[in-house]
């Protein structure tokens, strides 16, 4: 008589996820400005540059919201309660950046009228696009890069850039919360994704998450040309 084999759990999408998106996540950590901020090295030019970028892509995420909960296929009703959720987790996140560039000496009314760069530009144009025209669910992938990527590295940033810098706590407002936050919504974000069944929802969110890395990357990488 044979025996039984012993179960072996799947593993999760969301598990999965972090393995396929391996290279890309690697992409983006390499950039310059990041080694550099975690190493003590990062300019107060840099910073502002980079609370500047951070604006314009931040200043997105509740329209963001707003057109995935009015696009959810009728098979996903079930999410608008977490789009919903994220809504109110996420209102004047684009205030605190601005107030943050204030404090650390900038200009916030400057950095409003600003254009963004060309690689958050097409950050933000690809969100939409995924949004508009592609299968809405694909956002999750944003959302899976950006606040794993914050968990994973404001904290820890923000520390080194205020010990490099010396500015008040006050300048890192968008980042210290931010960290805080999206460890707590990472836990959320996996819940969700882990109920994506459909193999076209699961190929959305992977390509989507790729992409972002990829232009996430290069929106770090572009910070410099405006740094001063």
């Amino acid at each position: 008589m044979s025996k039984a084999r012993p179960h072996t759990a799947q593993p999760s999408f969301y598990d999965e996820l972090q393995v396929i998106t391996m290279n890309d996540r690697d992409f983006l950590l390499s950039a310059p400005i990041i080694n550099a901020a975690f190493a003590g090295k990062i300019s107060h030019a840099q910073y502002l540059a980079f609370l500047g970028q951070a604006w314009h892509h931040v200043r997105h995420t509740m329209p963001l919201l707003m057109a995935l909960g009015s696009r959810l296929p009728e098979r996903h009703a079930g999410l608008l309660g977490n789009v919903l959720h994220y809504l109110e987790e996420e209102t004047g996140h684009d205030d605190w950046i601005l107030n943050d560039i204030e404090a650390a000496g900038g200009d916030r009314h400057a950095a409003a009228r600003s254009a963004p760069n060309v690689e958050t530009e097409a950050m933000v144009a690809y969100a939409w696009d995924t949004i508009m025209r592609g299968n809405p669910i694909g956002f999750f992938g944003m959302v899976f890069v950006l606040e794993g990527s914050s968990a994973a590295l404001a904290l820890r940033g923000a520390d080194a850039i205020q010990n490099a810098l010396v500015l008040p706590d006050r300048a890192f407002s968008y980042l210290r919360s931010h960290g805080t936050l999206d460890q707590e919504h990472v836990q959320d974000l996996a819940t969700i994704l882990n109920g994506l069944s459909e193999p076209d929802d699961r190929a959305a969110v992977v390509r989507c998450a790729k992409a972002i890395y990829w232009l996430y990357g290069h929106m770090f990488r572009g910070i410099d040309r405006n740094a001063g």
